[in-house]
């Protein structure tokens, strides 16, 4: 007996998925000026080095022959890959298949991303593009029992935060579970005027009396600015860059130490400006990005968080080619004093850099807290007790 015919079924059935939505939603994904999923994929990855998991899961309609007569793949697709040579779980939203809403996909696809993540000990890098996981009011409608909230997974994306680095790319409207699944990372970036982060849309909020469009109620001018993300960059394939750099800094998990590469930079330079850069009135600012990357290796900050909690500077170096967490004050902004949003800022940096073995270069230029009603109102004797 051969195995031939059905192996012949399969790959016909990897055509139909590889079709995603069909022709008509593929269009209009690419009209928006946005990648499909599928060559999102291709531009993260090592070239040939996706190994795709649950291709043909999905919904099937079947004709009179027996045979397949139509097929809506489901709305993730996922897989193992290299990163610049590194393994890593990648997954990405098809919002060609109903907005990328889980109702339409095999419910158990994202957790076994996830999942596969957590226990391979490999980074997962996100690709949103839709609700990713909270489905659709109408498949609530269609649903015999009555709903009660779910999170799908959500115990794996806890999980993993403790364990492997999470990179998450806004890369279209990301909304309820989706938003949610952007925030929880270790690092996410957004595309101007491509990508919004809410908890729910324009509709929901004209509900309440809002009326504002995507873009006014997340787009990146409100993201990039209160921390719900790190990173804006202007085009998807900026996103995946940056999605790769961050991750060179860091180990697989939390078991391994940063990766060290040899450095071209000689540790014993020693740049001369750095003798008068700091002015001696203790007025005058001066550039704090200047100093970071005079004594790191030449090119290797990557900045993090540079739109929001502005009184302080973060991100990723390496010294003599091993990876360091960067903390300096920026006096160009109430003289470097910490704001609630700087104090969140830290934290959010420390944890990194205490979970992946990261150790803290920190460039000290801090006159205190900030002072004032707006502060007290922002709760930053709170914010600044933990920082």
């Amino acid at each position: 007996m051969s195995w031939k015919s059905h192996i012949e079924e399969l790959r016909a059935r990897e055509r139909l998925a590889e079709e995603m939505g069909g022709a008509e939603r593929v269009a209009r994904q690419r009209s928006q000026g946005k990648l499909t999923v599928r060559e999102r994929v291709a531009f993260l990855a090592d070239p040939g080095s996706f190994h795709e998991v649950g291709k043909i899961a999905g919904k099937a309609g079947y004709g009179p022959d027996d045979q397949i007569a139509e097929f809506l793949p489901a709305t993730m697709v996922f897989g193992r890959a290299t990163l610049d040579g590194r393994p890593a779980v990648i997954l990405g939203d098809d919002f060609t298949v109903r907005g990328g809403a889980s109702d339409a996909s095999i419910a158990g696809k994202m957790l076994m991303a996830e999942q596969m993540a957590n226990e391979y000990g490999m980074p997962i890098v996100r690709m949103v593009d839709g609700t990713g996981g909270g489905g659709s009011v109408k498949s609530m409608e269609q649903n015999p029992r009555t709903y009660i909230p779910t999170t799908p997974a959500w115990e794996w994306l806890v999980a993993n935060m403790q364990h492997v680095p999470v990179v998450s790319l806004a890369l279209g409207p990301c909304a309820g579970l989706g938003a949610g699944r952007v925030a929880a990372s270790h690092f996410s970036v957004m595309v101007k005027g491509l990508s919004q982060v809410f908890v729910a849309g324009p509709p929901v909020a004209k509900a309440i009396g809002e009326n504002v469009d995507k873009e006014g109620l997340g787009g990146w001018e409100i993201n990039g600015r209160n921390g719900v993300v790190d990173n804006v960059v202007n085009t998807e394939h900026e996103a995946f860059a940056q999605a790769r750099r961050f991750l060179s800094y860091l180990p697989a998990n939390a078991d391994e130490l940063p990766p060290v590469i040899a450095s071209t930079d000689d540790p014993k330079r020693k740049e001369q400006f750095l003798l008068d850069i700091v002015p001696k009135d203790g007025k005058t600012p001066y550039m704090p990005r200047k100093i970071i990357e005079a004594v790191c290796d030449k090119g290797s900050f990557f900045e993090i968080g540079a739109l929001w909690g502005r009184q302080v500077v973060t991100g990723l170096a390496r010294i003599d080619g091993h990876p360091v967490a960067i903390l300096a004050g920026d006096p160009f902004f109430l003289d470097g004093a910490w704001t609630a949003d700087a104090c969140d800022k830290v934290v959010r940096h420390f944890d990194l850099a205490d979970t992946f073995h990261l150790p803290i270069v920190h460039f000290v230029d801090c006159p205190g807290f900030a002072v004032g009603v707006k502060h007290e109102k922002s709760g930053v004797t709170r914010k600044g007790v933990r920082a």
